[in-house]
Protein backbone atom coordinates (compact mmCIF):
# COMPACT_ATOMS: atom_id res chain seq x y z
CA UNK A 1 0.00 0.00 0.00
CA UNK A 2 1.36 3.22 -0.95
CA UNK A 3 2.18 5.92 1.87
CA UNK A 4 2.28 9.53 1.27
CA UNK A 5 5.78 9.30 2.90
CA UNK A 6 7.14 6.97 0.83
CA UNK A 7 10.44 8.09 -1.83
CA UNK A 8 9.23 7.92 -4.87
CA UNK A 9 11.29 8.23 -8.11
CA UNK A 10 10.57 7.66 -12.20
CA UNK A 11 11.50 8.18 -15.02
CA UNK A 12 10.91 12.37 -15.84
CA UNK A 13 12.21 12.36 -19.53
CA UNK A 14 10.92 10.86 -22.64
CA UNK A 15 10.70 7.01 -23.61
CA UNK A 16 14.05 5.40 -24.13
CA UNK A 17 15.99 5.27 -26.06
CA UNK A 18 17.63 8.18 -25.80
CA UNK A 19 21.15 9.73 -25.33
CA UNK A 20 20.32 11.02 -21.70
CA UNK A 21 17.38 10.20 -19.54
CA UNK A 22 16.64 12.02 -16.45
CA UNK A 23 15.44 9.58 -12.82
CA UNK A 24 13.81 11.73 -10.21
CA UNK A 25 13.79 11.04 -6.84
CA UNK A 26 12.01 12.96 -3.87
CA UNK A 27 11.88 11.59 0.02
CA UNK A 28 13.12 11.47 3.11
CA UNK A 29 15.62 8.20 1.78
CA UNK A 30 17.32 11.06 -1.16
CA UNK A 31 20.46 11.49 0.94
CA UNK A 32 20.53 7.73 1.78
CA UNK A 33 20.52 6.61 -1.67
CA UNK A 34 22.37 9.17 -2.98
CA UNK A 35 25.52 8.17 -0.53
CA UNK A 36 24.99 4.54 -1.10
CA UNK A 37 24.73 4.34 -4.71
CA UNK A 38 26.75 7.72 -5.68
CA UNK A 39 29.75 7.76 -2.82
CA UNK A 40 28.42 10.46 -1.13
CA UNK A 41 25.80 13.75 -1.47
CA UNK A 42 26.48 15.86 -3.92
CA UNK A 43 26.84 19.89 -2.86
CA UNK A 44 23.43 21.45 -3.48
CA UNK A 45 21.84 22.33 -6.63
CA UNK A 46 25.82 21.43 -8.11
CA UNK A 47 25.84 18.63 -11.11
CA UNK A 48 27.91 16.17 -9.73
CA UNK A 49 30.04 13.38 -12.33
CA UNK A 50 29.99 9.94 -10.83
CA UNK A 51 30.02 6.32 -10.88
CA UNK A 52 26.71 4.80 -10.34
CA UNK A 53 26.83 1.36 -8.54
CA UNK A 54 24.68 -0.68 -6.60
CA UNK A 55 24.95 -1.51 -3.06
CA UNK A 56 26.92 -4.28 -3.81
CA UNK A 57 29.66 -1.93 -6.00
CA UNK A 58 28.86 -3.46 -9.35
CA UNK A 59 28.49 -0.09 -11.51
CA UNK A 60 25.44 0.58 -13.28
CA UNK A 61 26.37 3.69 -15.14
CA UNK A 62 28.52 7.02 -15.00
CA UNK A 63 26.43 10.13 -15.33
CA UNK A 64 25.64 13.14 -13.15
CA UNK A 65 23.94 13.80 -9.86
CA UNK A 66 22.18 16.82 -8.61
CA UNK A 67 20.86 17.10 -5.01
CA UNK A 68 18.06 19.53 -4.02
CA UNK A 69 17.53 19.60 -0.40
CA UNK A 70 14.14 20.60 0.65
CA UNK A 71 12.45 22.67 1.46
CA UNK A 72 14.22 24.84 -1.94
CA UNK A 73 13.26 21.96 -4.23
CA UNK A 74 10.10 20.93 -6.98
CA UNK A 75 8.33 19.40 -4.45
CA UNK A 76 9.40 20.74 -0.76
CA UNK A 77 11.17 17.12 0.03
CA UNK A 78 14.57 16.49 -0.54
CA UNK A 79 15.38 15.30 -3.94
CA UNK A 80 17.61 14.31 -6.89
CA UNK A 81 17.70 13.90 -10.31
CA UNK A 82 19.93 11.16 -11.47
CA UNK A 83 21.29 12.22 -15.61
CA UNK A 84 22.36 8.93 -17.27
CA UNK A 85 22.33 7.49 -20.43
CA UNK A 86 18.99 6.63 -21.93
CA UNK A 87 18.93 3.04 -22.91
CA UNK A 88 16.30 0.77 -21.52
CA UNK A 89 18.78 -1.37 -19.79
CA UNK A 90 20.60 1.35 -17.51
CA UNK A 91 17.35 2.96 -17.00
CA UNK A 92 15.43 -0.45 -15.44
CA UNK A 93 18.96 -1.43 -13.39
CA UNK A 94 18.97 1.43 -11.82
CA UNK A 95 14.83 1.59 -11.49
CA UNK A 96 15.30 -1.99 -9.73
CA UNK A 97 18.41 -0.82 -7.23
CA UNK A 98 16.36 2.36 -5.94
CA UNK A 99 13.36 -0.08 -5.95
CA UNK A 100 15.34 -2.05 -3.13
CA UNK A 101 15.92 1.02 -0.55
CA UNK A 102 13.10 0.87 2.39
CA UNK A 103 9.92 2.67 2.17
CA UNK A 104 10.80 3.44 -1.64
CA UNK A 105 8.66 2.44 -4.79
CA UNK A 106 7.79 3.81 -8.17
CA UNK A 107 5.74 7.14 -8.24
CA UNK A 108 2.21 7.55 -8.95
CA UNK A 109 1.19 9.37 -11.93
CA UNK A 110 1.42 12.61 -10.92
CA UNK A 111 2.91 12.57 -7.66
CA UNK A 112 5.82 14.53 -7.62
CA UNK A 113 3.42 17.18 -8.74
CA UNK A 114 0.89 16.58 -5.72
CA UNK A 115 3.62 16.59 -3.16
CA UNK A 116 4.71 19.90 -4.70
CA UNK A 117 0.70 20.91 -4.39
CA UNK A 118 0.98 19.56 -0.93
CA UNK A 119 3.78 21.09 0.24
CA UNK A 120 3.03 24.55 -0.61
CA UNK A 121 5.34 24.78 -3.87
CA UNK A 122 2.66 25.17 -6.15
CA UNK A 123 -1.34 25.51 -6.10
CA UNK A 124 -4.23 24.09 -8.35
CA UNK A 125 -3.91 26.46 -11.09
CA UNK A 126 0.13 26.23 -11.23
CA UNK A 127 0.21 22.65 -11.26
CA UNK A 128 -2.54 22.52 -14.27
CA UNK A 129 -0.14 25.27 -16.11
CA UNK A 130 2.65 22.96 -15.58
CA UNK A 131 0.79 20.15 -17.30
CA UNK A 132 -0.14 21.93 -19.66
CA UNK A 133 3.20 23.43 -20.63
CA UNK A 134 4.53 20.06 -20.72
CA UNK A 135 1.73 19.04 -23.75
CA UNK A 136 1.85 22.48 -25.14
CA UNK A 137 2.27 21.69 -28.99
CA UNK A 138 2.12 25.68 -30.04
CA UNK A 139 3.27 29.30 -29.14
CA UNK A 140 0.32 30.12 -27.79
CA UNK A 141 -0.43 27.23 -25.95
CA UNK A 142 3.30 27.81 -24.53
CA UNK A 143 2.85 31.38 -23.59
CA UNK A 144 -0.70 30.59 -21.62
CA UNK A 145 0.57 27.81 -20.14
CA UNK A 146 3.83 29.72 -18.76
CA UNK A 147 1.05 32.68 -17.39
CA UNK A 148 -0.44 29.55 -15.46
CA UNK A 149 2.33 27.89 -14.35
CA UNK A 150 4.53 30.74 -13.30
CA UNK A 151 1.43 32.16 -11.05
CA UNK A 152 0.30 34.65 -12.59
CA UNK A 153 -3.49 33.91 -12.98
CA UNK A 154 -2.28 32.93 -9.27
CA UNK A 155 -1.71 36.23 -8.56
CA UNK A 156 -5.02 37.55 -10.08
CA UNK A 157 -7.43 35.37 -7.79
CA UNK A 158 -5.55 35.86 -4.87
CA UNK A 159 -5.49 39.62 -4.90
CA UNK A 160 -9.68 39.29 -5.11
CA UNK A 161 -9.71 37.08 -2.38
CA UNK A 162 -7.66 39.64 -0.52
CA UNK A 163 -10.11 42.19 -1.50
CA UNK A 164 -12.91 40.14 -0.43
CA UNK A 165 -11.33 39.07 2.94
CA UNK A 166 -10.33 42.59 3.63
CA UNK A 167 -14.29 43.65 2.98
CA UNK A 168 -15.21 41.11 5.01
CA UNK A 169 -12.89 41.79 7.98
CA UNK A 170 -14.25 45.76 7.69
CA UNK A 171 -17.55 44.96 8.10
CA UNK A 172 -16.89 42.23 11.01
CA UNK A 173 -14.73 44.72 13.04
CA UNK A 174 -17.65 47.31 12.25
CA UNK A 175 -20.40 44.38 13.87
CA UNK A 176 -18.37 42.90 16.75
CA UNK A 177 -16.64 46.39 17.71
CA UNK A 178 -19.25 49.13 16.91
CA UNK A 179 -17.36 51.53 19.97
CA UNK A 180 -13.52 51.24 19.21
CA UNK A 181 -11.93 54.44 17.89
CA UNK A 182 -9.83 52.48 15.67
CA UNK A 183 -12.48 51.06 13.92
CA UNK A 184 -14.11 53.31 10.96
CA UNK A 185 -17.44 53.98 11.23
CA UNK A 186 -19.85 53.54 8.24
CA UNK A 187 -17.68 51.74 5.93
CA UNK A 188 -20.24 49.56 4.42
CA UNK A 189 -20.89 52.28 1.72
CA UNK A 190 -17.06 52.23 0.87
CA UNK A 191 -16.94 48.33 1.11
CA UNK A 192 -20.09 47.68 -1.41
CA UNK A 193 -18.63 50.33 -4.00
CA UNK A 194 -15.15 48.54 -3.98
CA UNK A 195 -16.87 45.33 -4.20
CA UNK A 196 -19.17 46.38 -7.04
CA UNK A 197 -15.68 47.44 -9.11
CA UNK A 198 -14.47 43.93 -8.25
CA UNK A 199 -17.76 42.24 -9.62
CA UNK A 200 -17.27 43.64 -13.10
CA UNK A 201 -13.64 43.14 -13.00
CA UNK A 202 -14.67 39.07 -12.33
CA UNK A 203 -17.03 39.75 -14.91
CA UNK A 204 -14.82 41.02 -17.88
CA UNK A 205 -12.37 38.15 -16.46
CA UNK A 206 -15.15 35.66 -16.97
CA UNK A 207 -16.32 36.63 -20.45
CA UNK A 208 -12.68 35.82 -21.65
CA UNK A 209 -12.95 31.90 -20.44
CA UNK A 210 -14.19 31.13 -23.71
CA UNK A 211 -11.02 32.27 -25.56
CA UNK A 212 -8.55 30.62 -22.85
CA UNK A 213 -10.24 27.18 -23.45
CA UNK A 214 -9.99 28.00 -27.63
CA UNK A 215 -6.18 28.31 -27.01
CA UNK A 216 -5.80 25.61 -24.72
CA UNK A 217 -7.84 22.75 -26.75
CA UNK A 218 -7.99 24.42 -30.25
CA UNK A 219 -9.92 26.71 -32.50
CA UNK A 220 -12.62 24.66 -34.47
CA UNK A 221 -13.05 25.15 -37.82
CA UNK A 222 -15.75 23.13 -39.47
CA UNK A 223 -15.83 22.80 -43.36
CA UNK A 224 -19.37 22.23 -44.66
CA UNK A 225 -21.52 22.34 -47.75
CA UNK A 226 -23.12 20.65 -50.45
CA UNK A 227 -21.66 17.15 -51.94
CA UNK A 228 -18.65 17.44 -54.44
CA UNK A 229 -18.12 21.22 -53.39
CA UNK A 230 -14.13 20.72 -53.03
CA UNK A 231 -14.58 20.23 -48.78
CA UNK A 232 -12.66 17.15 -48.34
CA UNK A 233 -9.77 18.35 -51.02
CA UNK A 234 -9.66 21.87 -48.97
CA UNK A 235 -9.18 19.75 -45.61
CA UNK A 236 -6.29 17.27 -47.06
CA UNK A 237 -4.61 21.16 -48.25
CA UNK A 238 -4.76 22.64 -44.82
CA UNK A 239 -3.30 19.32 -43.18
CA UNK A 240 -0.55 19.13 -46.43
CA UNK A 241 -1.18 15.50 -46.02
CA UNK A 242 -4.46 13.14 -47.58
CA UNK A 243 -6.39 12.78 -44.75
CA UNK A 244 -10.17 12.58 -46.33
CA UNK A 245 -10.83 10.68 -49.40
CA UNK A 246 -11.74 12.71 -52.19
CA UNK A 247 -13.68 11.50 -55.37
CA UNK A 248 -16.40 12.68 -57.50
CA UNK A 249 -19.05 10.51 -56.33
CA UNK A 250 -21.40 12.42 -53.92
CA UNK A 251 -21.70 11.13 -50.68
CA UNK A 252 -18.12 9.82 -50.01
CA UNK A 253 -17.59 11.69 -46.60
CA UNK A 254 -20.38 10.31 -43.92
CA UNK A 255 -18.80 10.91 -41.05
CA UNK A 256 -16.84 14.23 -39.27
CA UNK A 257 -12.91 14.11 -39.73
CA UNK A 258 -10.84 15.52 -37.85
CA UNK A 259 -7.16 17.10 -38.33
CA UNK A 260 -4.94 19.35 -36.14
CA UNK A 261 -2.47 22.16 -37.48
CA UNK A 262 -0.81 24.99 -36.29
CA UNK A 263 -1.88 28.18 -37.56
CA UNK A 264 1.00 30.89 -37.20
CA UNK A 265 1.06 30.05 -33.29
CA UNK A 266 -2.61 28.75 -32.44
CA UNK A 267 -3.94 25.34 -32.59
CA UNK A 268 -6.43 24.68 -35.15
CA UNK A 269 -9.04 21.94 -35.02
CA UNK A 270 -10.31 21.58 -38.67
CA UNK A 271 -13.29 19.37 -39.39
CA UNK A 272 -14.37 17.80 -42.68
CA UNK A 273 -18.26 16.68 -42.71
CA UNK A 274 -20.67 14.93 -44.74
CA UNK A 275 -21.76 17.12 -47.61
CA UNK A 276 -25.37 18.45 -46.56
CA UNK A 277 -28.22 17.30 -48.61
CA UNK A 278 -31.37 15.38 -48.54
CA UNK A 279 -30.91 11.52 -48.82
CA UNK A 280 -32.63 8.19 -48.11
CA UNK A 281 -29.52 6.43 -47.71
CA UNK A 282 -29.71 5.94 -43.50
CA UNK A 283 -25.83 5.62 -42.93
CA UNK A 284 -25.57 9.02 -44.82
CA UNK A 285 -27.96 10.99 -43.00
CA UNK A 286 -26.43 9.68 -39.40
CA UNK A 287 -23.40 11.44 -40.91
CA UNK A 288 -25.24 15.13 -42.31
CA UNK A 289 -26.42 15.12 -38.29
CA UNK A 290 -23.33 14.42 -36.83
CA UNK A 291 -22.50 17.60 -39.63
CA UNK A 292 -25.26 20.23 -38.49
CA UNK A 293 -24.12 19.19 -34.54
CA UNK A 294 -20.65 20.41 -35.60
CA UNK A 295 -21.60 23.66 -36.92
CA UNK A 296 -23.44 24.58 -34.43
CA UNK A 297 -20.22 23.58 -32.06
CA UNK A 298 -17.55 25.44 -34.18
CA UNK A 299 -15.97 28.69 -33.82
CA UNK A 300 -15.71 29.15 -37.51
CA UNK A 301 -17.78 27.45 -40.39
CA UNK A 302 -16.12 27.73 -44.07
CA UNK A 303 -19.00 26.68 -45.82
CA UNK A 304 -17.98 25.59 -49.23
CA UNK A 305 -20.19 25.92 -52.82
CA UNK A 306 -19.47 24.83 -56.40
CA UNK A 307 -19.34 28.25 -58.13
CA UNK A 308 -20.86 26.66 -60.99
CA UNK A 309 -23.79 25.07 -58.83
CA UNK A 310 -26.84 26.88 -58.49
CA UNK A 311 -27.44 24.83 -55.26
CA UNK A 312 -27.85 27.33 -52.37
CA UNK A 313 -27.38 27.01 -48.81
CA UNK A 314 -29.71 26.13 -46.42
CA UNK A 315 -30.96 28.89 -44.13
CA UNK A 316 -30.95 26.51 -41.63
CA UNK A 317 -27.39 25.49 -41.50
CA UNK A 318 -26.29 28.51 -41.79
CA UNK A 319 -28.25 29.87 -38.56
CA UNK A 320 -26.33 26.85 -36.81
CA UNK A 321 -23.48 29.05 -37.31
CA UNK A 322 -22.84 32.00 -35.51
CA UNK A 323 -19.51 32.93 -37.18
CA UNK A 324 -19.39 31.73 -40.86
CA UNK A 325 -18.66 32.53 -43.81
CA UNK A 326 -19.40 31.47 -47.70
CA UNK A 327 -16.60 30.61 -50.01
CA UNK A 328 -16.85 30.12 -53.86
CA UNK A 329 -14.55 26.76 -54.91
CA UNK A 330 -13.75 25.38 -58.21
CA UNK A 331 -12.13 29.00 -59.08
CA UNK A 332 -9.69 27.11 -61.85
CA UNK A 333 -13.23 26.24 -63.74
CA UNK A 334 -14.99 29.46 -63.62
CA UNK A 335 -12.10 31.75 -63.72
CA UNK A 336 -14.64 35.31 -64.95
CA UNK A 337 -16.88 34.41 -61.99
CA UNK A 338 -17.55 37.38 -59.29
CA UNK A 339 -20.22 35.43 -56.88
CA UNK A 340 -18.24 35.21 -53.68
CA UNK A 341 -15.80 37.62 -51.76
CA UNK A 342 -13.64 34.63 -51.18
CA UNK A 343 -13.30 31.99 -54.23
CA UNK A 344 -10.36 29.30 -54.20
CA UNK A 345 -9.04 26.51 -56.25
CA UNK A 346 -7.43 23.45 -54.46
CA UNK A 347 -6.42 22.17 -58.32
CA UNK A 348 -4.56 25.63 -59.01
CA UNK A 349 -3.86 26.64 -55.32
CA UNK A 350 -5.84 30.37 -56.27
CA UNK A 351 -7.00 32.08 -53.52
CA UNK A 352 -6.10 29.00 -50.60
CA UNK A 353 -3.45 31.84 -48.68
CA UNK A 354 -6.30 34.12 -48.90
CA UNK A 355 -8.42 31.53 -47.03
CA UNK A 356 -6.16 30.43 -44.73
CA UNK A 357 -5.15 34.14 -43.48
CA UNK A 358 -9.14 34.66 -43.37
CA UNK A 359 -9.23 32.22 -40.79
CA UNK A 360 -6.38 33.54 -38.62
CA UNK A 361 -7.89 36.87 -38.89
CA UNK A 362 -10.78 35.36 -37.28
CA UNK A 363 -8.65 34.10 -34.57
CA UNK A 364 -6.73 37.27 -34.15
CA UNK A 365 -9.97 39.45 -33.80
CA UNK A 366 -11.22 37.28 -30.78
CA UNK A 367 -7.73 37.46 -28.91
CA UNK A 368 -6.51 41.28 -30.09
CA UNK A 369 -5.33 42.47 -27.17
CA UNK A 370 -6.28 39.54 -24.84
CA UNK A 371 -4.29 38.96 -21.52
CA UNK A 372 -3.38 35.71 -21.27
CA UNK A 373 -4.00 35.63 -17.54
CA UNK A 374 -7.62 33.84 -18.76
CA UNK A 375 -9.53 31.27 -17.03
CA UNK A 376 -8.60 27.98 -19.26
CA UNK A 377 -10.74 25.36 -18.12
CA UNK A 378 -14.42 24.57 -17.16
CA UNK A 379 -13.69 24.31 -13.29
CA UNK A 380 -12.52 27.49 -13.24
CA UNK A 381 -15.38 28.65 -14.97
CA UNK A 382 -17.51 27.14 -12.74
CA UNK A 383 -15.87 28.38 -9.74
CA UNK A 384 -15.88 32.09 -10.92
CA UNK A 385 -19.55 31.95 -11.69
CA UNK A 386 -20.44 30.62 -8.45
CA UNK A 387 -18.18 33.49 -6.99
CA UNK A 388 -19.73 35.89 -9.02
CA UNK A 389 -23.80 34.55 -7.77
CA UNK A 390 -22.71 34.86 -4.14
CA UNK A 391 -21.02 38.31 -4.35
CA UNK A 392 -24.05 39.45 -6.32
CA UNK A 393 -25.74 38.58 -3.39
CA UNK A 394 -23.98 40.25 -0.96
CA UNK A 395 -24.07 43.63 -2.95
CA UNK A 396 -27.64 43.27 -4.41
CA UNK A 397 -29.64 41.78 -1.36
CA UNK A 398 -29.32 45.53 0.65
CA UNK A 399 -32.35 44.31 2.56
CA UNK A 400 -30.72 41.83 3.97
CA UNK A 401 -28.37 42.10 7.24
CA UNK A 402 -24.53 42.93 7.78
CA UNK A 403 -24.30 39.05 8.80
CA UNK A 404 -25.97 37.60 5.99
CA UNK A 405 -24.30 39.48 3.17
CA UNK A 406 -20.93 38.84 5.21
CA UNK A 407 -21.87 35.34 4.71
CA UNK A 408 -22.68 35.78 0.97
CA UNK A 409 -19.17 37.26 0.79
CA UNK A 410 -17.60 34.34 2.97
CA UNK A 411 -18.80 31.91 0.08
CA UNK A 412 -17.64 34.17 -2.41
CA UNK A 413 -14.15 33.95 -1.31
CA UNK A 414 -14.23 30.20 -0.74
CA UNK A 415 -14.84 29.36 -4.33
CA UNK A 416 -11.94 31.72 -5.49
CA UNK A 417 -10.28 29.65 -3.49
CA UNK A 418 -11.40 26.67 -4.89
CA UNK A 419 -9.75 27.46 -8.04
CA UNK A 420 -5.85 27.61 -6.43
CA UNK A 421 -6.44 25.04 -3.86
CA UNK A 422 -6.41 27.54 -0.68
CA UNK A 423 -9.13 28.20 0.99
CA UNK A 424 -8.83 30.70 3.86
CA UNK A 425 -9.58 29.74 7.49
CA UNK A 426 -7.71 31.98 9.67
CA UNK A 427 -6.88 35.07 7.25
CA UNK A 428 -9.93 37.15 8.37
CA UNK A 429 -8.83 37.68 12.15
CA UNK A 430 -5.18 38.06 10.56
CA UNK A 431 -6.61 40.97 8.56
CA UNK A 432 -8.80 42.56 11.18
CA UNK A 433 -6.55 42.12 13.98
CA UNK A 434 -3.11 43.18 12.06
CA UNK A 435 -5.00 46.94 10.88
CA UNK A 436 -7.36 47.95 13.62
CA UNK A 437 -5.56 48.05 17.25
CA UNK A 438 -8.48 46.13 18.99
CA UNK A 439 -8.63 45.75 22.12
CA UNK A 440 -5.94 47.65 23.02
Amino acid sequence: MEAWNDTIFALSSGAPPSGVSVIRVSGPQTTVILEALAGEIPSPRMASYRTIRTRNGFPIDTGLILFFPGPASFTGEDSAEFQIHGSRAVISALSRELAAFPDTRLALQGEFSRRAFENGKLDLVEVEGLADLIAAETEMQRRLALEQSSGGLSRLYDSWAERITRSRALIEAELDFPDEDDVPGSVSDQIWISLTELRQEIRDHLSHADMGEIVRDGFKVVIAGAPNAGKSSLMNWFAQKDVAIVTEIAGTTRDVLHVDINLNGYLVRLYDTAGLRDTADIVEQEGIRRAQVALTNADLVLFLADIGSSNPIDAADLERATSHVIVGTKRDLYPSAASYDLQISTLTGEGLPELRDFVFSSIEQKFGGLSLAVPTRERHRDSLAKCLTALSVAIDQTEQSLEIRAESLRLSGDYLGRITGRVDVEDLLGVIFSEFCIGK
